[in-house]
This record gives C-alpha cells, structure tokens and sequence, in this order.
C-alpha cells in the first residue's frame, strides 16, 4: 500500500511540475493565463490511498501587466472583458490578446451591385475581430459581425460649408479708394487695390471633382459697417455681404446669428456661387457648393460669433469642409474602440467599433489554447457591447497585456515540488528497504 501511496505522489508531482514549467515557459507570452494544479486525495472507502492532480485551474481573473508597445493597432483591455473573434469555421473564441492587423485586401460587392475593395480587422492568429461596423460617413452602428475595412479610393467631397470668426476692427476707417471687382480675364487683368480693403482672408474649398480653388474674402469697411466681397480664383463672384454691427455691444447683427433665413442657419450667408461652365467656374464641368432649395452651388459661410471691438482686427477661425479625393493609407485604433481609416488626403472615417464581452464567470470558460477560450454553460453568456460599456473593460491603446505569471513563485513551487518528491522517493526507499530485511528474516 506504501509503494502505491508514493507512487501516486510521485506521479501527481509530475503533473504539478509539467504546469509549473509550462507557466515559466510562458512568462514572456502576452495574454497567457497561469496555470495551478490542484491536488485531491484518493480513498478507496474510509482508507486513504494516494493524491492525484483533480483539475488545473487558470488565473483568468488576474491581469497581466501592461506593456507600451507604440503601436497604434495593440491594445489590452483595463479591467474585465474579452476580444471576440470568429475562426474561419465560423466559432467565437474570446481573447486578451489584442495585436490586430488588416487581412488580406478582396473585392466586396453591395447589393446595388457597386464593387469596392475592403479586408477585414483580424488578430494575430488569422482570426476575424469581431465588433459593431459603421457606413461613413453614418455614425450608428451596426449589428454585431466582422469589421471591414474600405481599402480603395475614397471619393472627393464638394465644399458646402465655410466658416469664418473674427474681430472686425471698430478702429477701421474707409480705405481710400474704392472697390473694384478683380478679373483676371480682362484686358489688362484687375486685381484687388491693396488701398481699396481693409483685411483679405483666403480659405481653400474644393469642387466636386476634388480640384482645390481659393476663395478670398476682403472686408472692406463703410459706413453702416463692413461688406464683404469674394473672390474666388482671382475672379469676384456672388454679391457682397453687408455685414453690421451694434454700436453699443460690437454684436454682429447682420447676418442675424439670432434667426434663420433663406432656409439656412442662424448668423449664415449664402454665397452664391458660378454655375458649370460659367466664367470663374470650375473647370471640367465639376460644381462648387451644395444644393439648397432648388438653387444649386451655394456656400454657406457661418459668421456667428464675428464681433466689431476697438482694437486689433483678428482671426480665430477660418475653414472650409470638403476634401479632395484619397486612397487608403492605415488604419488606428482610438481609445474608445473605433477603427479609424485614414487616407492619403488627410481624411479619417469611422469604419467600426471593436467589441468587448464580459461573461457573469469568466473563470469557468474552457480553455482551447493558452491564450484563448470559448463560452461554457458554467461561464455564462458572453455580455457583450462597446468598450467601457457595463461590465466591460476600457481600452488601453499601443499597449499589450503581459502574462500574468509570477517567476518568482513558480521557482519557489518548483523547490517545493523537489521536496515533496523527494519525500515521496524516501517512502519508497524505506519501503524497500523493509521488504528487504522482512525477505532476510524469512
């Protein structure tokens, strides 16, 4: 009975010690999960008769350290929660492990038959992120599946919008000379008399075929207050805005950032600008502005928050919306989740959100690799949402989670594991050595 007892002993501490060096083995391993053997005794009715390794259990719950890789596509969740992944088989594994990549680039077809070129957001292992999608430039997301990532050419986007705050000097006096329309096309060509404005701000706003135009726009004081004219390519175009002022306040009052006019909004001016083909218009037929009403090419251009103090005229604001078109540059990974696309005009889109699943026993999920598991009857069904949602950890970006294994431990349980082996083996060794002298004296 002796002999067996040991044996089983000798035969549990080996076990233990295949866990142990498997846990060593993997201190270096991002997302690994330590394991524990656990020992429980054998009986056979009321008579003890040995001790087996019963189950080894990982240490899902306890975090690994975080490691700054500067990345932008690592990240390792803080807190609880998991990658969802989808193998090729079609399975959901969950993972700690967060180095994403893009697949392989292929051709998508719509269900309008339009083909564009996309890949999909995968781990290291091959497997497809899973997560919310988004249509750019939609902001809802979608259903749960795989995020696809537009890998071709974007289209250009026509300038519909400009913006435009400052402060007008109430300092300003009339320029000497009158204002007279630029055109490059006359004979000599005009352009704008230095001593006919008073402050000249230029933007660049794009047609529909992504061609750059500059629009200046020069402030020219009177009396009431300051008109505005607008000269886009060299060429005036559209009519002058008057804008006006309080007198007590230095408040723009016109365009009137308390209404809406025109079908447009609060402190707006629409600028009306030339229609294809005619003079100052874009070339090639392309347009400039957006559509409102049934009048096309307007450019509405925000004033709201321009004021009129003594002092120095200044600028804070001065854009225009629009882009030229791009291909595909990269993808990032924002805090919050989102895969951001960029391209090559400077543009970035939204394509998705990575999803996180929290489970309500994470310890009881089935472990299918060292770093990878899926759901159980025991663990629950997987919760799953946004990063930071419910139970859900947030995200750490250009970082990685480390093993969690504990070196120093392990050793310390590998000295242990000698003792209790070496005891065992003096079991057997005494065992003999009584067999031995028991045979003698027989």
């Amino acid at each position: 009975m002796s002999f067996d007892i040991a044996l089983s002993g000798i035969q549990a501490i080996n076990e233990q010690l295949d866990t142990v060096s498997h846990n060593i083995a993997n201190a270096g391993t991002f997302g690994f999960k330590s394991g524990r053997a656990n020992f429980s005794a054998l009986v056979a009715g009321s008579q003890p008769t040995g001790t087996e390794v019963g189950s080894v259990t990982q240490s899902i719950g306890l975090s690994g350290g975080v490691l700054n890789t500067g990345r932008s596509l690592d990240a390792s969740i803080n807190g609880r929660g998991f990658f969802v992944t989808k193998t090729a088989a079609g399975e959901t594994q969950y993972t700690r492990v967060g180095i994403f990549d893009t697949s392989k680039t292929f051709e998508k077809t719509d269900a309008a038959g339009n083909k564009t070129q996309v890949s999909y957001l995968v781990d290291a292992s091959g497997r497809n992120v899973q997560g919310f999608p988004q249509t750019p430039p939609s902001t809802v997301l979608g259903a749960l599946g795989d995020i696809t990532i537009p890998t071709g050419q974007i289209p250009a986007v026509v300038s519909g919008k400009m913006g435009y705050v400052g402060n007008l000097s109430a300092d300003w006096v009339a320029p000497a000379n009158a204002w007279v329309a630029p055109d490059p096309a006359a004979a000599p060509p005009v352009t704008a008399d230095p001593l006919s404005f008073n402050l000249t701000k230029a933007t660049i706003i794009y047609d529909s075929l992504g061609a750059q135009h500059t629009l200046t726009q020069y402030f020219v004081k009177t009396a009431p207050g300051v008109d505005v004219h607008f000269v886009l390519d060299g060429k005036e175009v559209g009519t002058p805005l008057s804008m006006t002022f309080s007198a007590t306040t230095g408040q723009m009052t016109n365009p009137n950032p308390a209404s809406v006019a025109n079908g447009g909004t609060a402190g707006v001016y629409q600028l009306a600008l030339p229609a294809p083909g005619a003079p100052g218009a874009p070339a090639s037929g392309a347009t400039l502005g957006t559509t409102v009403g049934a009048t096309p090419n307007l450019l509405e251009i925000n004033y709201t928050g321009t004021t009129s103090f003594a002092g120095e005229a200044t600028t804070s604001s001065n854009y225009a919306d629009g882009y030229a078109s791009g291909v595909f540059a990269g993808i990032d990974l924002a805090q919050d989740g989102s895969v951001v696309a960029k391209y090559s005009n400077g543009q970035k889109q939204s394509v998705g959100k990575i999803a996180v699943a929290a489970f309500p026993d994470e310890g009881a999920l089935t472990s299918i690799s060292d770093t990878s598991w899926v759901a159980s009857s025991a663990s629950g069904t997987a919760l799953v949402g946004t990063p930071g949602d419910g139970m859900a950890g947030s995200l750490n970006t250009s970082s990685l989670e480390q093993s969690n294994v504990d070196v120093t431990s392990e050793l310390v349980g590998l000295m242990t594991s000698q003792r209790n082996y070496q005891a065992n083996s003096k079991v057997i060794q005494t065992e003999s050595t009584m067999m031995q002298s028991l045979m003698q004296a027989i």
